[in-house]
């Protein structure tokens, strides 16, 4: 003969109540929305570390044209078509290859040549990065 507690009712007590299910979804739901903020800022890390490589890459390939030929290259493609890159990166905010930023170099006194070609590239993008200072200001 079983000897029951009096704390318990007679039926079978099997399954979860409410409350506990309402606590485990409760939990559930706090843990992806923490796994979804973090999804989103690794993203957002991960294309400021491509914007920083591309850029980085760019403005190397125009320092060895400029130390090679004695002048800056007339556009980015200029860089393409003469082997010094295989192709103009996309921008990584902008998605795309166009939306690069030139700044044009300023022609030597006494040079004949009015275009004196591109010395610096920035992104075109207009976002914030996070440290708050501005992707086309990198």
């Amino acid at each position: 003969m079983t000897v029951r507690q009096p704390w318990t009712s007679r039926r079978d007590d099997r399954g979860f109540t409410l409350i506990e299910l309402m606590v485990v979804l409760s939990i559930v739901m706090i843990l992806a929305g923490l796994s979804l903020v973090q999804y989103r800022n690794s993203i957002r890390t991960t294309k400021e570390a491509a914007l920083k490589s591309d850029l980085f890459l760019m403005r190397d390939s125009i320092d060895q044209y400029y130390a090679d030929k004695a002048k800056y290259p007339d556009s980015l493609q200029t860089l393409v078509s003469e082997g010094y890159l295989r192709a103009v990166p996309k921008d990584p905010f902008t998605d795309s290859s166009d939306t690069w930023q030139t700044t044009q170099a300023t022609p030597l006194p006494g040079s004949s040549s009015a275009d004196a070609g591109i010395y610096d590239v920035k992104s075109g993008s207009n976002d914030n990065s996070t440290d708050g200072s501005r992707y086309s200001d990198w």
